[in-house]
């Protein structure tokens, strides 16, 4: 069963909260209050929106990260989709801006956005989706982790060296994690060009090559 829609959350009464001076990613040097309790930050580096305690106590459980703040690259969506109805009728964020937030969470947390909306996400629209199952499929396989161009003097002409580490898992933002077990290996390069977002070497006609000593040392610790 999907959460409340938006549109609850309109009727909720927020108090207004200081202007935060600092963050989990620095100082706050720019800091604008879109509705009572919800800030849009930036610091020297990075920023998102941080939520006052009221807030993140409302944020509903399928949408809400521990800590109150959703950094600007791929969870700022999450307060705004939870929000939009309240923010969209005072007028403190655009049209556009509010169908961003959406998309923005369907793709990045394609789960979160389903359980919260009640809609399923086909696979091709969430680059989440498509990185975790394909590297589902490639669990206890190496897959390529680094890279070299035949610039580098142990490449051949017209190769690509790689580094694969064997799969072991994948979590929910289809990030692996890699056993120890690693090989290395020389790939022609319009192979290697023509390669998906997961680079399994079983897919892919390749030579398995002792690791150069040339690398070893840049590998140590």
């Amino acid at each position: 069963m999907s959460e409340p829609a938006t549109g609850e959350f309109a009727h909720a009464s927020f108090a207004p909260s200081p202007r935060p001076s600092t963050s989990i990613w620095g100082a706050v040097q720019q800091a604008d209050q879109l509705a009572p309790g919800i800030w849009s930050v930036m610091t020297a580096s990075h920023g998102g929106i941080i939520l006052s305690d009221q807030r993140q106590a409302a944020m509903p459980a399928a949408l809400r990260i521990e800590g109150g703040a959703y950094e600007e690259d791929c969870d700022w969506g999450l307060p705004i989709l939870a929000f939009t109805s309240e923010l969209e009728g005072q007028g403190s964020c655009s049209a556009g801006l509010l169908q961003l937030a959406r998309d923005t969470t369907r793709c990045w947390h394609p789960d979160r956005f389903s359980a919260f909306t009640g809609e399923a996400i086909e696979e091709n629209s969430s680059a989440i989706l498509r990185t975790r199952k394909a590297y589902m499929a490639a669990i206890g396989e190496f897959c390529v982790t680094s890279a070299w161009g035949d610039w580098a003097e142990w490449v051949p002409d017209g190769k690509v060296g790689v580094i694969a580490r064997q799969v072991e898992r994948v979590d929910h933002l289809g990030r692996p994690t890699y056993g120890e077990a690693e090989v290395c290996a020389l790939i022609a390069k319009d192979l290697y060009a023509a390669r998906g977002e997961v680079k399994a070497l079983r897919d892919t006609a390749h030579d398995i090559i002792p690791i150069p000593e040339a690398l070893r040392p840049k590998r140590v610790g």
